[in-house]
Formats: C-alpha cells, sequence, structure tokens
C-alpha cells in the first residue's frame, strides 16, 4: 500500500490493512463504552474537560472550542510525547502510530501533530470511531455460513468449540467474548462484561479474521439473544436462527459431573444468588433443594434440582428448529468427539 501524507485520513479498510499500534485519543468514558480492539487510550481530555469543550463548541464558536482545547492540551504535552514514545520503543524501524478520535477531527489531528514533532509517522482513520462502528455492524449483515451446536446444560458445547483445531472450521466463541455463559449463573467465575457496544467489536473482528482465513464455516454455540447485559447484534441473531443445529448428546450423570467441575469453585453465596434469581420458574420445592443442598456443599444434589428445568427450557427452543443433526457423545473426550463429528455427514449449510 502506498504511504499517503500523515495528516490525511485512511478509510477503515485501509486503516486495518496497517499493523502499527492504535491510538485512541477520546476521553476514558468514550472509550470504555466501545474502542478498536487493541488500541490503547491516551485521551486528550478528561471526561469532564469533553464536556466542558463541547458545550463551549455548541453555545460559543469553534474557535473558542479550540482555544479552549488549548488551555487543557498545551500542560500535558510532555506528558503526552513520553506516553508517545513508549508505544513506539518497541519498534526499531519506521517508527508510527495510528491514530482515530470519534469523528476524525480536531483531536486525532492534534495528537497527530505532536506525535510528527518528534519524528514518528502518523496514520489517521477517516470518520474516526463513528466510521469503524459503521464497519462493525455491516460485518453482521455478510454472508455467514453458520452451524449451531447445542445440546442440554452441562455437555461441554463450549470446551468442544474451543478444542477444534481445522482450518474448515472458524469457531466463535460467544460466552467467552460476552464473559458470560447465557444463564443465571452464567457470570460466575467469568470476570467483567464488556459493554454491548464493544462485544460487537470484538465479534466483528473475529468475523472479519474468518472472511481472511481458509475457513468455509462458522460454528457457534445456540444461545439466547442475551448474555448477560450483551446482546447479540440482530443480523447475526437472525443467520443463527435459521443455521442448522449439531446437537450434543450425553449421559445425565455426565452432565452432572461437568457442572460440578465448573460451578463448586464458586462462592457458595454466588449459587444461592443465581438460583434465587430464577426461583420463581423453579418453584418453591426446587428452589428449596437447591439451596439447601448447597449450604450442605452437596453439588450433585443442587444441579440435579436444576437440571430438569433448564432441560425444559432447551427442548421448547429445540422445537423451533427443524435442521437438526444429533449426535451422543457420552464418555467421549474432546478429541473423540471431534473425530466422531468429523465423521458424520452433516446437514448442508
Amino acid at each position: 500500500m502506498s504511504e499517503k501524507p500523515t495528516n490525511s485520513g485512511y478509510p477503515v479498510t485501509d486503516f486495518r490493512k496497517l499493523t502499527n499500534p492504535i491510538v485512541d485519543v477520546r476521553s476514558p468514558n468514550e472509550y470504555s463504552q466501545g474502542h478498536w480492539p487493541g488500541a490503547i487510550n491516551i485521551p486528550l481530555f478528561s471526561d469532564r474537560e469533553r464536556e466542558l469543550i463541547g458545550k463551549s463548541f455548541k453555545k460559543e464558536s469553534r474557535l473558542r472550542a479550540i482555544v479552549n482545547g488549548l488551555k487543557v492540551t498545551l500542560p500535558k504535552i510532555i506528558k503526552l510525547l513520553e506516553l508517545i514514545k513508549e508505544i513506539t520503543i518497541l519498534q526499531e524501524d519506521n517508527k508510527s502510530i495510528r491514530i482515530y478520535c470519534w469523528r476524525g477531527g480536531m483531536r486525532s489531528s492534534a495528537f497527530a501533530w505532536l506525535a510528527r514533532t518528534i519524528g514518528i509517522k502518523t496514520y489517521l482513520l477517516k470518520g474516526g470511531y463513528k466510521n469503524y462502528r459503521k464497519w462493525v455492524l455491516n460485518e453482521f449483515e455478510s454472508n455467514l455460513p453458520i452451524r449451531l451446536i447445542g445440546g442440554r446444560t452441562g455437555t461441554r458445547k463450549t470446551d468442544l468449540l474451543n478444542y477444534i483445531d481445522n482450518e474448515d472450521i472458524h469457531v466463535i466463541d460467544l460466552e467467552g467474548i460476552a464473559h458470560h455463559r447465557g444463564s443465571s449463573f452464567g457470570s460466575l467465575g467469568m470476570g467483567q462484561q464488556p459493554s454491548t457496544q464493544q462485544f460487537e467489536n470484538i465479534l466483528a473482528e473475529s468475523i472479519d479474521k474468518f472472511h481472511e482465513s481458509n475457513a468455509v464455516e462458522i460454528w457457534i454455540e445456540a444461545e439466547s439473544s442475551n448474555l448477560g447485559k450483551c446482546r447479540i447484534p440482530n443480523g447475526l441473531y437472525t443467520k443463527m436462527k435459521k443455521a442448522p443445529i449439531l446437537e450434543i448428546i450425553k449421559m445425565k450423570n455426565e452432565r452432572v459431573e461437568n457442572l460440578v467441575n465448573v460451578y463448586s469453585q464458586n462462592s457458595q453465596t454466588e449459587l444461592k444468588d443465581a438460583i434465587n434469581r430464577i426461583s420463581k420458574r423453579l418453584g418453591p420445592q426446587r428452589t428449596k433443594e437447591a439451596l439447601d443442598a448447597i449450604d450442605q456443599k452437596k453439588w450433585s444434589k443442587a444441579c440435579k434440582a436444576m437440571l430438569d428445568y433448564y432441560d425444559k427450557c432447551y427442548e421448547y427452543e429445540l422445537k423451533k428448529s427443524k435442521n437438526i443433526d444429533s449426535v451422543d457423545l457420552s464418555g467421549l473426550s474432546l478429541k473423540s468427539s471431534l473425530i466422531k463429528i468429523f465423521k458424520m455427514n452433516l446437514n448442508p449449510l
């Protein structure tokens, strides 16, 4: 790709082909709501400063906003220059960075000017983060050859997906991206969830990796539309509902053992809170059985008290699908399970 002048903006498709570090110069709150995955946040303004400068732009003038912006930025110049040097220190040749702000305007241009004063090349994102978000949402509208992996709770669907090492199959781990398993217990041990916007950004990047790969199918675990506070984009979820399903079957005792291995590591308080969140759907008897079992650390009994409820939910959802392959993987390791699956003549996409 030929290099454009350093003050020119690159379209998203060209900007992403570059390999230089990416700097997001928006405020911390803007960054936390959503950002280009892997971007480093070096804000020109704090959240409060951005608010005040924005008000001066609307109520006074563009010139007044620029003056106020300079008053805020000038005292920070030395620190900003040190941060710019830090992110380029590992680059031996062609020291350069990619930069974006919200619309590709004053903030990114000002930051680029600072970087160039110390000899660092800069590449700006045309249209800024706003343009990147358009690219993200467009990724979910592309044609995607999806196959869903379904099965009752405890069949290790996620583990199976993450064990796949096949160049024809691109795996998207929705639960891993969302840091949530989708049930009332879904957040336990999964860490802090990203915002829905950031969930979409990471998901779009994974879809782009599929387009760049030699894979011919995308395998995704069958999910409801929400994984905690993260919502699967409508464009993708519509395709998932139409996709063929590979149903994983395992014996109940094996499923219980798998669930105990996953959830018994969490505190009794967390487990009881998760049960209380679905107490109305479990009913008073099953709720009491599960809570008592947790108090006594009888993990298998607690799982069995809830499995009937989750199995009924699964059966209800399964009835909505017609294009289903089923495979019994009871007692098989992940490696043996995949060998068995790959020998099947699965329904076409």
